[in-house]
C-alpha cells in the first residue's frame, strides 16, 4: 500500500512555489520603523548649553601687550627681534609673567605657516605662567572693522 503526498506532475517531480514570502520581511521592517521612532527623540535631546556667540572687535594695542610673530618656516620674533630658540622665548616670558598688572600675549601666525610653530609659543605661554593669550587675525575680505 502506497501513499502518494501532493500532485506530481507530468515528470513525477513536485512544483514549488517559486514566490517571494515578504511576511518575515515585512515584520523585520515594522520592527525597525518603531525602535527607530522610540529611539530619534532620545537622540534629538542634548544638554542645554548657552554657547558663545562670535564677536569681531578690534584688539585695543596696549603698550604692555607682548606681540610675538611666527613665520611660515616657525621663527619666533619678539616685535621685531628674532628669537633664538624656545628655551629662550619661556625665560623671556618668565620675566613678563611675574609684572603686575600680567600683560598680555597676542600670537600673529602665519597663514601658511604650520600650526606646530603657534603651538609651540602657546605652550611656551603656559610653562611661563601667562594667563591671557590671544590670536591676532585679518578680518575677511569685505568685513568693515568698526570701532
Amino acid at each position: 500500500m502506497a501513499m502518494q503526498i501532493g500532485s506530481p506532475d507530468a515528470d513525477g517531480e513536485e512544483q514549488f512555489n517559486n514566490t517571494i514570502n515578504t511576511t518575515p520581511l515585512v515584520d523585520v521592517m515594522l520592527v525597525l520603523l518603531i525602535i527607530f521612532l522610540i529611539t530619534i527623540p532620545v537622540v534629538t535631546h542634548t544638554i542645554k548649553l548657552e554657547l558663545p556667540k562670535e564677536r569681531n572687535l578690534p584688539t585695543q594695542t596696549k603698550p604692555e601687550n607682548i606681540v610675538l610673530a611666527v613665520n611660515r618656516d616657525g621663527e619666533v620674533f619678539w616685535g621685531l627681534e628674532r628669537m633664538p630658540d624656545h628655551e629662550a622665548l619661556v625665560a623671556r616670558l618668565k620675566v613678563e609673567s611675574v609684572k603686575d598688572p600680567q600683560p598680555e600675549v597676542h600670537i600673529r601666525g602665519d597663514q601658511e605657516g604650520r600650526y606646530e610653530g603657534v603651538g609651540r609659543v602657546v605652550v611656551a605661554c603656559q610653562r611661563a605662567g601667562i594667563f591671557k593669550v590671544g590670536f591676532i587675525t585679518e578680518p575677511p575680505a569685505g568685513q568693515a572693522v568698526s570701532r
